[in-house]
């Protein structure tokens, strides 16, 4: 009877390349094929450190389907690793659908640690780290401001995630829902050439925000309610 392959969860640079380590290299220089969230976004990072690998595409619009026929392959007793566009696999990103079918017939899984952009930004930020809540990208409309309401009293340090596009809309909704004077912490462009941490009010960031860039990726960090 034909043993199992494992799948591999690989976090890759969420920015610097420097950022690889040499686990990753080796796991994804080994595994019989490798899966991407976008294979064009993949492949110079492939290209760049020599890694010469069958690589199918696993993202969010196909995950079902896919997983049904990764499992076949794994239960065939192939290896494969699975990457995001950046960062740690499943953290905002497809994998938890995939690890879960895994898991369902036995199928080893190991996540490799590595680059999560929400880590850098809360150490960063000078809030708590003893105690957290992520919630990464909010809804994008059905269940926000009920998020939102929900949040504001939450005493832990919150991260959030969040695209250049809706930045200053939802530090409105944030001025709003935790009131102007909270503290927050948003970093942008993390461990690339332009990364820029700004801390301050909510109405202080949104200030700044709107008389400098806004690009890049955003993580947000808001310091949880006090009495």
């Amino acid at each position: 009877m034909t043993q199992p392959g494992k799948l591999y969860l690989v976090p890759t640079p969420i920015g610097n390349l420097e950022d690889m380590t040499f686990r990753a290299l080796r796991v994804l220089k080994e595994v019989d094929l490798i899966l991407a969230e976008d294979t064009r976004t993949s492949a110079p990072l492939l290209k760049h450190f020599d890694i010469q690998k069958k690589v199918f595409a696993h993202h969010q619009h196909n995950e079902h389907q896919s997983s049904n026929e990764i499992v076949k392959f794994l239960l065939e007793g192939k290896n494969i690793a699975l990457i995001s566009d950046a960062g740690t696999p499943a953290i905002s990103d497809p994998g938890f659908y995939l690890v879960r079918e895994a898991l369902k017939y036995d199928i080893a899984v190991e996540c490799l640690p590595g680059a999560t952009a929400f880590v850098p930004a809360l150490v960063n930020s000078g809030f708590p780290t003893d105690k957290f809540c992520f919630e990464g990208f909010l809804p994008l409309k059905k269940g926000r401001q009920t998020r939102y309401k929900f949040l504001a009293e939450e005493e832990r340090t919150i991260i959030f995630y969040e695209s250049p596009h809706r930045l200053q809309k939802t530090l409105d909704e944030m001025a709003t829902f935790f009131g102007e004077d909270r503290q927050i912490s948003v970093s942008r462009e993390l461990t690339k050439m332009f990364e820029e941490t700004v801390r301050g009010t909510v109405n202080e960031v949104k200030t700044y925000f709107e008389t400098h860039p806004v690009k890049g990726e955003f993580v947000i960090c808001v310091a949880g309610k006090t009495n």
